[in-house]
């Protein structure tokens, strides 16, 4: 199995409609979204689900339900679900998620699941490659990557999935193209499967780069609402376009 090549993440664990109107938080929502980013150019969704209230929600029965309404609505749009923490979930929690979704495809970060120790992660991974689940691993920096090869059964190989985010922990979220050299460097020319998405304006400059570079993209309001003028995109589908024919 193998990532998308443009994957739209549309909300993320946090933002809400004060952030933007056109943000998806229910699941018709979501539904609606994917539909007008397909059109748009994606192939992949980066499920995020939210709670009654708005919250952040990991649940695998709302991922279940999630993804067979989505299979219904977009048969051909592969769909990624997230584990991440959102400070609400511990690893063990994560892990329960991303083995029981339903998911053939989940994004995990090593920097998360390790934090109760590398015992859990070097489960999961063993475990979800014996289901068939592809786990694309979230790394933040070089030292996420140089972890991973740590706890990763076999290290990482051709079809190991990855995912580089850039600009997450550095003032005012601003990506740049040269914060993805870190990340070559360690690959070093060894094939792997990656994509990257970026923070704030810098976001377009980022995903051009990664495909310039060989890599996939992930684009979207989970990321960043901003066109790389500066202007706030209308919407999900926006931003698909802005960078659809960097492919």
């Amino acid at each position: 199995m193998q990532l998308p090549s443009l994957m739209v993440a549309p909300n993320g664990a946090s933002k809400t409609h004060d952030d933007h109107p056109r943000l998806p938080l229910t699941l018709g929502e979501v539904v609606r979204c994917a539909r007008d980013c397909a059109a748009a150019g994606a192939d992949g969704l980066h499920l995020h689900l939210r709670d009654g209230e708005g919250g952040h929600l990991l649940d695998s029965g709302a991922y279940r339900e999630a993804l067979a309404e989505l299979a219904r609505a977009l048969p051909g749009l592969a769909v990624q679900v997230t584990t991440e923490s959102g400070g609400r979930y511990g690893p063990g929690h994560q892990a329960h998620v991303a083995l029981h979704s339903g998911a053939d495809m989940v994004s995990v970060s090593v920097r998360e699941i390790c934090r109760e120790g590398e015992g859990l992660a070097a489960r999961l991974y063993d475990e979800a490659a014996a289901r068939g689940i592809a786990i694309q691993h979230i790394l933040y920096d070089r030292e996420d990557a140089v972890h991973l090869e740590r706890v990763l059964p076999g290290g990482v190989q051709a079809e190991t999935q990855l995912i580089f985010v850039l600009g997450r922990y550095v003032a005012g979220q601003a990506s740049d193209p040269a914060m993805l050299e870190p990340f070559m460097d360690w690959l070093g020319g060894r094939p792997a499967d990656w994509a990257v998405c970026a923070f704030g304006r810098g976001e377009t400059a980022c995903l051009r780069a990664a495909v310039e570079a060989g890599g996939k993209m992930r684009v979207g309001f989970e990321n960043s609402l901003l066109h790389a003028d500066g202007t706030v995109a209308e919407d999900n589908a926006a931003r698909v376009r802005a960078v659809a024919g960097f492919r």
